[in-house]
């Protein structure tokens, strides 16, 4: 994410710049194991094409809020999250067992966990910032925690890895930051950031993506820019995107805003564009941001319950995530609904209730997923305890009980359930004598199975 100020005014620099792409190189073979780039989109593993639609989550700076932040990310439905990881330059290192960590939540949640290296932000400029090499150095110290999750990760090389002063050196260092990663077995795709801060003012990335694309052996590069205070008129944000489209590059608006300090970015504009041309976007971002730019937080201290107004736009508003994302196959469905032969109906889903139990107290979280093909929307889910257990209080939901019989209704921010998402819930009980989980569930009378 950007913090400074552009050194030059938009209007000049788009004049400045608008050299044509070279041609595309020949598309990676269709039999990729895992995510890859064909005839300038991003497919999965089943050959399917995939449209990021989701957020930013700054793990390395909060990693006690990953694990509640990625379940309400995806209750909120979103498709994929971008999570910023330490190398050890700027900040504190995420280790191979903390990225594997987060990659087995992201699996779990149903999401595509782009990760990204956040230590190379504003190279040149910002004084701690480090340079591309080093993140590949780390990307290889974690390689274990990367290798054979090509099918749910996306590795982004570097964030935003030049300021505004000699990002000219961006291409070169990009190409010879992708011949490491490849020689050394990694065969994700990767996705590169632009320079100047992301938003690439003097089109460095656009007039060299087509050569950055060709030098990859695999052709497996997704491209990346940041639309910040330099995006604030529709006509900037559909000629950056269209060159893109129009030359069969892969591109992805990996971070932008509803308004921000360089600038007031458009981000009606950057949505619907994003949509008409089937291109991948991810705001910034869930939660967490200081250092005055708080108005780019999704919710309010990590309470999914209070979106603010980026976030209801983001979510909520024309083009937006809950419109427009539609699930990875890679999870078992085909274009963002059911496996094949899955119930199609509402009602159909799984349940998981995990048990924090103390005796004569408990916790349950309880996370509901939607596997049919179309949104549940003002669900109720019932169910029975086995014993002597009572609801005192409950969390992102309402509850009534009846002797053993519990019922449940959502409050109005999880009032929507979308194909392939889930919303969770926290309940805390009293109990006397045995504790265990409910054996059933039913989501608008119909069963569900249990995870």
């Amino acid at each position: 994410m950007r913090r400074t100020r552009a050194a030059v005014a938009t209007g000049t620099l788009l004049a400045a710049c608008a050299g044509l792409f070279a041609a595309t190189p020949a598309a990676q073979a269709a039999d990729s194991p895992g995510f890859h780039i064909q005839d300038g989109r991003l497919l999965d593993a089943n050959n399917k094409d995939f449209v990021m639609r989701g957020v930013n989550h700054a793990h390395t700076w909060y990693p006690d809020k990953t694990d509640q932040a990625l379940k309400d990310i995806k209750a909120k439905g979103a498709n994929t999250v971008r999570v910023v990881l330490g190398t050890g330059g700027q900040w504190t290192k995420n280790d191979t067992a903390d990225v594997a960590q987060v990659v087995s939540e992201c699996k779990e949640n149903r999401l595509i966990c782009v990760l990204e290296a956040h230590d190379t932000t504003g190279y040149g400029e910002a004084g701690a910032a480090v340079p591309l090499s080093k993140a590949v150095d780390y990307w290889l110290s974690v390689k274990d925690a990367l290798v054979g999750q090509e099918k749910y990760v996306l590795v982004n090389i570097g964030n935003e890895p030049y300021g505004n002063t000699n990002y000219t050196a961006w291409t070169d260092d990009t190409k010879t930051a992708i011949g490491r990663l490849r020689a050394a077995g990694l065969d994700h795709t990767l996705m590169v950031d632009a320079p100047n801060w992301g938003q690439d003012w003097s089109f460095t990335m656009r007039d060299n993506a087509s050569g950055v694309l060709a030098s990859d052996p695999d052709r497996n590069v997704l491209f990346d820019i940041h639309m910040y205070g330099v995006y604030d008129t529709p006509a900037e944000v559909s000629d950056y995107l269209n060159r893109f489209a129009t030359a069969d590059l892969p591109i992805v608006v990996g971070e932008f805003g509803d308004m921000h300090s360089d600038g007031n970015p458009d981000e009606d504009a950057i949505m619907s564009t994003a949509q008409s041309l089937g291109i991948g976007y991810m705001g910034w971002s869930w939660s967490g941001n200081g250092s005055g730019v708080e108005y780019l937080d999704l919710v309010q201290n990590f309470d999914a319950s209070r979106l603010s107004d980026w976030g209801k736009r983001l979510f909520d508003g024309a083009d937006g995530i809950k419109a427009t994302a539609k699930e990875s196959s890679v999870f078992g469905s085909t274009d963002g609904g059911t496996d094949p032969g899955e119930e199609t109906g509402a009602g159909a889903c799984t349940v998981t209730y995990r048990l924090s139990d103390w005796g004569s107290s408990f916790n349950a979280d309880v996370t509901i997923r939607n596997t049919s093909n179309q949104a549940l929307d003002g669900w109720k889910l019932d169910f029975s305890f086995s014993g002597q257990q009572k609801v005192n209080s409950i969390w992102n939901a309402k509850a009534t009980q009846s002797g053993a019989d519990v019922h449940i209704t959502p409050e109005s921010w999880t009032d929507s359930i979308p194909s392939g998402g889930t919303v969770s819930f926290g309940l805390n009980g009293s109990s006397t004598g045995t504790n265990a989980a409910p054996s059933s569930f039913t989501l608008d009378s119909k069963s569900c199975t249990t995870a």
